[in-house]
């Protein structure tokens, strides 16, 4: 929606994009600028700036950057008007909405509201005879009756309609059950409930807003789990199960687990800093949440060979990454005289949690866990497995970046295979000295990668003029530097640029000029794209000389106007000649004498 450009500058004033950030990101100042970890890809050492003298944020590393308004789009996921609302919201000033923003924002907000509803009507089955299935099933899986409170677990009836039926009575329609993912419809048009005779797990966001519901059965039927599809209030990829208790914890890290049952086992137990990542593959973006509560994980996921490799990937996924990375390995339990697989709710069920505390403060650092998975791999008796062995963890060995912590894993290795240190040394650096070119271009486009994913570039940021293109980005440098500087511009159009999105934003910043507005990186948010704010965000960071800005503009102006006169001539010769006559001869065609 368009906000009063009056508003969006009041709001900006009262959001000083320094106070906003620091509530997400710790920040340390370095002369005039601030810095620290950015929240938008996973880094060790602070590459993300905030300048409070031009209220905007940039990352060196990703190329992420913009103003507080593409601040908070990004790192709460919401879309502009949303953006505008949440800053509202937090700088205590009314919004004013045109019809079709409070249309959205009704919307969302019928769609969280029938959700509590739902979640309400659920938790309340768990009291009814139809529900005495789902608490049962709660009753031999141990989990109290407060903690099922706690996480507003309930029971959906094993009817085709019973929350329909409930939810219409409450004054919802079939459109928004339907936007809410609690029902579906099939290809006669007819409405039926999504979730039949489960156990409803409740998935509630940070802020405590239940954004979508997960199933069990209660019988052998399939799918053995179901949960909410996307919706215009969830997200898979940027919510954890348990995240709205668990970032209350007074512990000093977070464990990740497979499962709803383990983290509600977990918090049972005493251990409330359990979440899970809605399935076992960790995303980027559940990383970036984590990241505002805790600097360490602690990886608890089945001891079976799925649970192995959902550990590995997540290893994989976090090895770069500012977080203290640890391993919790569940011991496999003897039952009939066979060692069976156990998950965190086994281990607690039959361990109790003095034994999972245990487990906990002993949990590996992910290099032991690596190191000993590769230990299992081989047999060290034999001469082969020996040499297999020393091969591959030589390679884990010589990744390590720090020599005094490769000379200790190297003894640790050298003791287990019966071999001497100073050979798996002497092959350690052997491989480091190979490896090194590689390394060198594979973090080169790991960058590359990085950025190509944090500031996607949309076909209107490719240039197919860049000297042209260059000279249109030191104009809107110079003009959001120096508005007055718009003085200049003369009969430089938009339609001379070669980049549309430039020409865009320059004609933007020339009418914010005539209305005596001032332009900044926020008040262009609303009619730019967010990668248009971040691409604009980094060529704000580049030095510019105010000194010499007017004879910098006119070259600029200069350039740009003989790229568009070249693009003219290459798009109509036969209209170019024309003009070019009539520049040597009178209008009308008489000569100049």
């Amino acid at each position: 929606m368009a906000f009063p450009q009056h508003f969006l500058d009041e709001l900006v004033s009262r959001s000083d994009i320094l106070d906003v950030v620091s509530s997400y990101v710790a920040l340390t100042k370095k002369g005039s600028n601030y810095f620290g970890l950015c929240p938008f890809h996973n880094e060790k050492t602070g590459s993300f700036s905030v300048a409070p003298d031009k209220q905007m944020y940039h990352c060196f590393g990703c190329g992420n950057g913009g103003g507080v308004f593409k601040f908070i789009m990004e790192i709460e996921n919401l879309s502009f008007p949303d953006a505008v609302r949440f800053l509202a919201k937090r700088a205590n000033m009314d919004v004013p909405e045109d019809t079709a923003s409070r249309e959205e924002g009704r919307r969302r907000q019928r769609v969280l509201a029938l959700n509590k509803d739902a979640a309400r009507w659920y938790y309340q089955n768990l009291s009814r005879p139809e529900g005495a299935a789902a608490a049962e099933y709660l009753n031999r899986r141990r989990i109290r009756r407060k903690t099922a409170m706690d996480f507003g677990l309930g029971a959906s009836l094993d009817s085709w309609d019973s929350l329909l039926t409930a939810m219409l009575e409450k004054g919802y329609t079939k459109s928004e059950l339907l936007a809410a993912g609690l029902v579906v419809q099939n290809q006669k048009g007819r409405l039926y409930d999504k979730f039949r005779n489960r156990l409803m797990f409740p998935v509630l966001d940070v802020r405590g807003d239940v954004v979508a519901f997960g199933g069990r059965v209660l019988d052998k039927s399939e799918p053995k789990y179901m949960n909410t599809t996307e919706t215009i209030v969830y997200s898979k990829r940027r919510n954890l199960y348990g995240i709205h208790l668990a970032k209350k914890t007074k512990r000093p890290n977070i464990i990740l687990c497979e499962g709803n049952i383990d983290v509600i086992t977990l918090h049972q137990a005493g251990f409330d800093n359990a979440v899970a990542s809605m399935g076992t593959a960790l995303t980027v973006e559940q990383t970036r949440l984590l990241s505002r509560y805790t600097k360490e994980l602690v990886l608890c996921y089945d001891n079976d060979s799925a649970g192995q490799m959902a550990t590995q990937k997540n290893i994989d996924l976090l090895k770069n990454s500012e977080f203290t990375v640890r391993v919790l390995q569940l011991p496999r339990r003897l039952a009939d005289g066979e060692y069976v697989k156990q998950d965190v709710d086994d281990y607690i069920k039959f361990q109790g949690p003095a034994a999972f505390a245990s487990l906990l403060s002993g949990s590996a650092k992910q290099l032991d866990y690596r190191m000993d998975a590769v230990a299992a791999k081989y047999d060290l008796t034999e001469q082969d497995g020996k040499i297999a062995y020393s091969n591959e963890i030589c390679q884990l060995i010589a990744s390590i970046p720090n020599a005094v912590e490769r000379e200790v894993y190297a003894g640790r290795a050298a003791e287990k295979a019966g071999i001497s240190q100073e050979a798996v040394l002497l092959e350690v650096n052997r491989l480091r000295g190979r490896k090194r070119g590689q390394e060198k271009r594979a973090l080169q486009k790991e960058a590359l990668n990085v950025r190509a994913l944090h500031q996607p570039r949309a076909q209107a940021l490719r240039y197919t003029d860049e000297p042209s293109a260059a000279a249109e980005e030191g104009v809107v440098h110079l003009l959001l530097a120096d508005p007055s500087l718009a003085r200049r511009c003369g009969g430089l159009r938009e339609e001379d640029f070669s980049a549309p999105w430039l020409g865009k934003v320059y004609r933007l910043l020339l009418e914010a000029q005539r209305e005596g507005r001032t332009a900044t990186l926020d008040s262009l948010s609303g009619s730019c794209a967010p990668e248009e704010i971040g691409r604009l965000a980094e060529v704000m960071q580049r030095p510019a000389s105010m000194a010499r800005a007017e004879k910098a503009m006119d070259d600029y102006i200069r350039v740009i106007e003989r790229a568009a006169e070249k693009r003219r001539e290459s798009a109509d010769p036969l209209r170019a000649a024309v003009e070019r006559s009539k520049e040597k001869k009178g209008y009308g065609g008489k000569r100049n004498d």
